[in-house]
């Protein structure tokens, strides 16, 4: 897939236009995806040397996208008469998504199972049990939302 991924508050905490601490697991999430071959496009709100001080901070950390703030790496917006801001993504990795930016550790599991927000919301997540041959599978049992607080 491509991944449209946001930098302020997704990546690093909010601190804009100073570059905020990692947030947990981040970076180590999206390479993580990367070794399992999906494209990363790096997509801010952040241009010229701001953009240039994220891309940096993150190939600093062994991170490098496949393209920034473009569907891909050789795009150029004067020779592309249908150059447009909005990505062709599959997906977007946000902090403004409706009910925020889950934890990483969920944001990779709804990647890697194709699970959607309402998935994780409703306990599918739960579902998934690693067998002792470290395979997936989906349990046939569904928690309710609910039933995710009982002890």
């Amino acid at each position: 897939m491509r991944i449209a991924v946001d930098f302020d508050g997704t990546i690093v905490e909010h601190a804009y236009p100073a570059i905020g601490k990692e947030i947990p697991f981040a970076v180590a999430t999206l390479k993580r995806l990367q070794e399992d071959r999906h494209k990363l496009i790096l997509w801010s709100v952040r241009e010229g040397e701001l953009l240039e001080e994220a891309v940096q901070w993150c190939k600093e950390r062994g991170l490098e996208f496949y393209a920034v703030n473009r569907d891909y790496p050789e795009e150029e917006a004067e020779k592309n008469n249908h150059f447009s801001r909005k990505l062709k993504a599959d997906l977007f990795i946000d902090d403004r998504n409706i009910g925020g930016l889950p934890d990483w550790g969920s944001i990779y599991e709804m990647v890697t199972h194709k699970l959607s927000f309402e998935d994780m919301y409703n306990g599918q997540d739960d579902d998934y049990q690693t067998s002792r041959h470290g395979s997936h599978h989906r349990s046939h049992h569904k928690k309710g939302f609910f039933a995710r607080f009982k002890k």
